[in-house]
């Protein structure tokens, strides 16, 4: 019984929190009394220059279209320099990669807004190359961590390098590569806040708002939301890495016999 206890406790903390961040994000006026010690007098305790819900869609979808773009850019490379014809660019492509993590997205910003303007491009482009690194690494040592058997049991069924590809190296790598998305879209969700500085739509407005105010109840709303909006993505990835860990399993097992 204890044990079962213990097993289920995350779980229930979980939902929980998932049920707070909606209904902040729904009915924010119901923790009015929480957030009202943290203002001054006369200052508005609940953000009310948009929709706490709205800038929430925002920021996700800003992390999104981001993130995306990245693990599709990123496993590419990691395709073609685990191929025998693209195993040279392998050093190239690691600079190309770790340009994101050379420049600060403060700075990807700053050069970024000259060129395309102020908006939810600069933003898009400074999270796109920050997330980078994570997934590309992660990709190229799941594609070349496969067990050596695997491999010579696909070759051994006959599959063309295409069909091994698609069929078992990419399966077997998924969970670590998920891993590497996780990564990134944990950072990109707190580093997106920063858009707001060049007008994105985003949960960095209320603290941005919050700071100039001097109303510490507008910076705790977009901290705690930003924050909980991360661990949700983190256990909601975490959840999908397991489901396809266990079928990269059953397929290392079935291609060994």
């Amino acid at each position: 019984m204890r044990r079962r206890f213990a097993q289920s406790a995350p779980t229930v903390l979980r939902a929980l929190v998932v049920v707070a961040l909606v209904a902040f994000l729904i009915r924010p006026e119901l923790f009015r009394p929480l957030l009202a010690p943290l203002c001054d007098a006369g200052q508005p305790v609940i953000y009310d220059r948009a929709s706490l819900l709205s800038l929430t869609l925002s920021h996700l979808a800003t992390v999104a279209i981001s993130i995306g773009g990245a693990t599709v850019v990123s496993v590419g490379l990691a395709i073609l320099v685990t191929r025998p014809i693209g195993a040279e660019f392998l050093p190239l492509s690691r600079s190309i990669v770790n340009i994101g993590q050379t420049f600060p997205p403060v700075a990807v910003l700053a050069l970024a807004v000259p060129v395309v303007g102020f908006g939810e491009k600069p933003t898009l482009i400074a999270l796109f190359l920050y997330g980078l690194l994570p997934i590309f690494e992660n990709a190229v040592t799941g594609l070349t961590s496969l067990p050596p058997e695997v491999v010579d049991a696909a070759n051994g069924m006959g599959m063309t390098e295409t069909q091994r590809l698609w069929t078992v190296e990419a399966p077997l790598a998924l969970p670590v590569v998920l891993e590497g998305v996780r990564l990134s879209a944990v950072i990109a969700l707190a580093t997106a806040a920063i858009g707001s500085t060049v007008a994105a739509k985003g949960l960095g407005e209320v603290i941005i708002a919050g700071l100039l105010s001097n109303n510490l109840a507008f910076v705790v709303q977009g901290g705690v939301v930003v924050a909980m909006l991360a661990v949700t993505v983190y256990e909601a990835l975490s959840a999908v890495e397991r489901i396809f860990a266990r079928r990269a399993g059953r397929i290392a097992k079935l291609e060994e016999a």
